[in-house]
């Protein structure tokens, strides 16, 4: 940003009654700010605006995980008061527990299924459906391979559609 733009926005600033506040800095060095709704000297109203001045000043340098979450959802407004650093620190940590435990997780998944493939483990039983209503062979030694009907008139092809003019009244 040029001189001359930090001077029109300064200008633009003292005209429009923005009051810029600072509310916080998070410890990448990031200042977040709240400016509070006001009318313009136009008389419109303007609503309320919670803005970053990010610690880097190229947006190409910013990369995930470059803003907190926490300062992320104040921005966003998905929380009306902005995080403490005591709040995000202990958030920190705990996203780190969850790493190393996830880690370990994970770990001990693959010594289990280590276990399995080398057949210390034993293998899994094969269970045979046998009596239950909903099986297609119900009451039945093994599936036919001719079709059948439980209908005792059905022979097939008999079936004709409707006339699509008789249908329709």
């Amino acid at each position: 940003m040029g001189w001359s733009q930090g001077l029109f926005r300064a200008l633009y600033r003292m005209l429009s009654k923005e009051v810029k506040e600072h509310v916080g800095t998070d410890h990448l060095g990031n200042k977040y700010y709240y400016i509070p709704q006001y009318t313009n000297w136009r008389g419109q109203t303007i609503r309320e605006k919670r803005i970053i001045e990010a610690a880097k000043k190229n947006e190409i340098d910013y990369e995930v995980g470059d803003i907190p979450v926490e300062w992320e959802a104040w921005i966003r407004r998905k929380r009306n008061i902005p995080p403490t650093m005591e709040e995000i620190l202990k958030n920190e940590k705990y996203r780190e527990e969850m790493k190393i435990k996830s880690k370990i997780f994970i770990e001990e998944g693959k010594l289990l299924s280590k276990e399995a493939n080398e057949e210390l483990l034993p293998p899994p039983v094969q269970t045979e459906v046998k009596g239950h209503a909903s099986a297609p062979y119900f009451g039945k030694e093994e599936p036919s391979a001719t079709p059948t009907s439980t209908g005792k008139t059905f022979q097939p092809g008999s079936w004709v559609p409707q006339d699509s003019k008789s249908h329709n009244q």
